[in-house]
This record gives structure tokens, sequence and C-alpha cells, in this order.
């Protein structure tokens, strides 16, 4: 068993409750998450609480988009948690914390995901870190974030 945590950080010029209403309302995701543009046809269903805790959003689409579900588990003023469940390209359940510091007039946000990786994929996790996989996805929804927060 191989464990992850993968993590990228920004500063963006806008106030933490700001930022907070994009991440924790899976309708805004579509403005900034780096996947939303991997299947045009994906078929999103949102379910539960409008945002915050109990906000469900699931996913179905081609084999880049995969299929998988995301429900947030906890909400602060500093961060924001979420179960991350994924049925394909592979099974896996993951950890996701947004974390929220203001700072000035600006909010250093850190995009975090931690998990394990088990038989096949521990496997290919030596070949191709997790890291690797997807650390480039992270920074360029952190940058659509940025840009949706600022606008």
């Amino acid at each position: 068993m191989a464990e992850f945590d993968i993590h990228r950080e920004t500063v963006i010029k806008a106030a933490p409750a700001r930022v907070q209403e994009l991440v924790d309302d899976f309708h805004q995701w579509r403005t900034w998450s780096p996947w939303e543009d991997a299947d045009p046809a994906m078929e999103r269903v949102y379910s539960g609480a409008d945002r915050g805790i109990g906000a469900r959003y699931a996913w179905n689409g081609n084999r880049k988009a995969g299929r998988g579900d995301m429900e947030i588990t906890s909400a602060t003023a500093d961060s924001i948690g979420i179960a991350l469940h994924f049925e394909k390209p592979f099974k896996a359940t993951n950890r996701v914390t947004f974390e929220f510091r203001p700072q000035g007039d600006t909010t250093a946000v850190t995009w975090r995901m931690t998990g394990e990786q088990n038989g096949f994929m521990a496997l290919f996790g030596k070949l191709m870190p997790m890291d690797r996989l997807v650390g480039k996805d992270f920074e360029k929804g952190l940058a659509q974030l940025k840009a949706a927060a600022e606008a």
C-alpha cells in the first residue's frame, strides 16, 4: 500500500468567503474545475444539500472523465472537506481538502488530496506517482478558481 498526499497552493485576490462559495457549491465547479471539460457530454447529478455539508455531485463520462461522486463532509471558515469516490477508470476513495487562509486582501488557497494506492494502483504508482498524474490538473484548477474568484 502506498499513501499519497498531493497539494498545490495559490493566492487569490478575493475574500475567503468569495473563494469558498465557488468550492462549496458543486454547481459552481463547472466554472473552474480542471476536469469539467474532459467530456462535453458528461452526465452530472447533484443531490443532497444545495451547498456545504451534505452536498453531493456524481458524474459519468468518457474514459478521460470517468465515473465517481463527491460529498462535502465538513465546512468551516478555514476549510472544506470532501469525500471523493472514483468508480472508473479505477476504484479509489480519497479525501480532498480546500484550506483558506486570509492574507490581507488576498486568500491563500491549498487544494489537497490524500489517499492510498492499493493493488494495481500501488504498482502503477511506482511508475507514475499520483503527484505527476494529477498535480498539473490541480494547478490548472487553481488558476481557473483564481480567475473565477477575481472576476
